[in-house]
């Protein structure tokens, strides 16, 4: 556990708001990703990361010191995206990439990708895009919580309530679903891709 995160979650669960005020600062760009990447909608990801938050908060007095506060909070988190998805009844995901604000205009000398490139790469996240929107929700968060928050195989049992080898397995299940997705969208067949 990072001793910085559990020396303020201790200090938060005996009521210090300033601690938790500093958890929050810390984690919430995280969080935020996670649930936009889940629902794929920025309104949801906001609203529920405001609510995961005040949810940890609530419930910070029966937080276990020996559990991770960071696998503790996205367990909430992820909890809350699953309802919402239940309640919503449809699985949506949003580009890997940040869309470009508007005004970001590229400047011409600047050394990037030439205009094909960029084209070529955006291709290949739509690609990317469609195949993971494609997985149900298991598959998609547990490449989440892997490929994009780092977390540990140990970790990601925590935050999903499952044993480490089934996460092991279900991410593999993942990867394999997601290839076979991406292979499809791209017009290729399984065995023309080998890389």
């Amino acid at each position: 556990m990072d001793d910085a995160d559990e020396a303020l979650a201790l200090r938060a669960r005996s009521g210090e708001r300033e601690a938790f005020a500093s958890l929050v600062r810390r984690h919430q760009d995280r969080v935020f990703g996670f649930l936009l990447r889940m629902l794929g909608n920025r309104e949801d990801a906001m609203d529920l990361t405001q609510d995961a938050f005040l949810k940890a908060w609530n419930a910070l007095p029966g937080w276990r010191p020996e559990a991770r506060f960071t696998t503790w909070l996205f367990q909430i988190a992820r909890n809350a995206a699953l309802d919402l998805l239940r309640r919503r009844g449809s699985l949506q995901f949003v580009s890997l990439d940040d869309p470009p604000q508007q005004g970001d205009a590229q400047d011409p000398r600047d050394a990037g990708p030439l205009p094909e490139e960029r084209l070529a790469d955006r291709q290949r996240i739509d690609l990317l895009q469609r195949a993971l929107a494609a997985l149900p929700a298991g598959y998609r968060e547990i490449l989440l919580l892997r490929e994009l928050e780092n977390m540990s195989y140990t970790e990601i049992a925590a935050t999903l309530g499952i044993q480490e080898g089934t996460v092991k397995s279900r991410l593999a299940r993942a990867r394999a679903a997601v290839l076979d997705n991406y292979r499809h969208h791209a017009g290729r067949s399984p065995d023309d891709l080998s890389a």
